[in-house]
């Protein structure tokens, strides 16, 4: 049996490298073990994502020509500077048409109240004709009663001739004078009562317009101020201002340009309240929770530059599920693709300001699972 040959020394400083290497990749395996499960476990990553914001539609809310535009695209505004003037002539007619009703309607209550004391008096006047013609309709029916009894006893006495015929004649025409009178008199009554009771009806309708109203809550004169305040609020809204802080973004008004109400003219776009749109696979969410803390970096400024932020919530379903033709898996020739889930993040004010974002721009986004309960 032959001997084995002693190994070289070239030979044996290789064997040295070879497990030197083995336990240097031994040991790197277990680093890398321990790093993931003490740490990297807890995070999540994606690149897809993407800069977003809730981007305010500018539209008029009245109509007419455009005067004046006070903005281009990129430029950044303040919520309340005036984007957009429109023409305010018949705005401006309006709102004197709307004056001269009001101050219209002021009168004509302040008319209907005079008239109310006016219609007052006619009545208290109507009650006292009322009164008199009642106490003429009673010295009338006396009369008449006295001239009915003088003409009985005159005929009875002129049969046995102790009256005369003069006598007689003039008792007969003064009853015929006392029944007129009484016919009259009655007549007059019925006058002085119609005459009350279309006094009474006039004050009523008189009265139905201000009744338990004053001057300022009367119906017509609140109606015609809500008119004045509508016209002041037209002629207000003949200049658009800025609904928020911003960047002026797809500017679609020109100087001359005849508006609609509700028109898109621009868009302001809120660059302090931007958030991120992370796409994340669905196998990545199952320890992701709102309120989670997130690190962001974004291709604009590179690594050097970090966001924090925090998981504000989930999107309702998966960007297929919303595509303008969902995928059907109903057929017999289907393949499982890993579906992506917006989750909406919010992001650090402060980041913000030290480092803008435009709508848009890539995010690489990493949450961290650990506060997960």
């Amino acid at each position: 049996m032959s001997q084995a040959e002693p190994q070289s020394p070239a030979q044996h400083q290789r064997g040295r490298l070879f497990a030197l290497l083995g336990v240097v990749v031994a040991a790197g395996a277990i680093s890398y073990c321990a790093y993931w499960v003490v740490h990297a476990s807890h995070f999540v990553t994606t690149d897809n994502a993407y800069t977003g914001t809730e981007v305010a539609q500018v539209t008029p809310s009245v109509g007419g020509t455009v005067s004046k535009v006070n903005v281009i695209d990129t430029q950044e505004v303040k919520k309340g500077d005036i984007l957009v003037e429109i023409d305010s002539i018949d705005a401006r007619l309006a709102l004197q048409l709307a004056e001269a009703e009001y101050a219209s309607a002021i009168r004509r209550v302040r008319g209907m109240q005079a008239t109310d004391s006016g219609l007052a008096a006619q009545i208290a006047a109507r009650d006292a004709d009322e009164t008199r013609a009642v106490a003429q309709l009673q010295s009338s029916q006396a009369d008449f009663e006295r001239a009915s009894i003088d003409l009985q006893r005159r005929q009875a006495l002129a049969k046995s001739g102790s009256v005369s015929g003069d006598e007689l004649t003039r008792a007969q025409n003064a009853f015929a004078s006392a029944q007129a009178n009484l016919i009259a008199a009655r007549a007059i009554v019925g006058q002085s009562r119609a005459n009350k009771s279309s006094a009474t009806g006039s004050r009523n309708a008189n009265l139905a317009m201000i009744d338990n109203s004053s001057l300022e809550n009367n119906p017509e004169v609140a109606l015609a101020r809500a008119r004045l305040d509508q016209a002041h609020i037209d002629l207000d809204r003949t200049i658009v201002r800025a609904p928020v802080d911003g960047i002026i973004a797809r500017r679609q008004v020109q100087i001359g340009q005849r508006l609609a109400p509700g028109a898109v003219l621009m868009a302001v776009v809120p660059l302090a309240s931007m958030h991120v749109d992370a796409n994340f696979k669905e196998g990545q969410l199952q320890q992701v929770k709102p309120g989670q803390q997130v690190e962001l970096t974004s291709d604009l400024y590179g690594d050097e530059v970090v966001y924090h932020g925090r998981v504000v919530g989930f999107a309702g379903g998966t960007g297929s599920a919303f595509s303008l033709i969902p995928a059907q898996n109903a057929t017999g020739n289907w393949i499982k693709v890993v579906q992506r889930l917006p989750v909406r993040i919010a992001l650090d004010g402060s980041d913000l300001a030290r480092h803008p974002l435009q709508v848009g721009l890539s995010m690489n986004v990493s949450i961290d699972t650990r506060d997960a309960k």
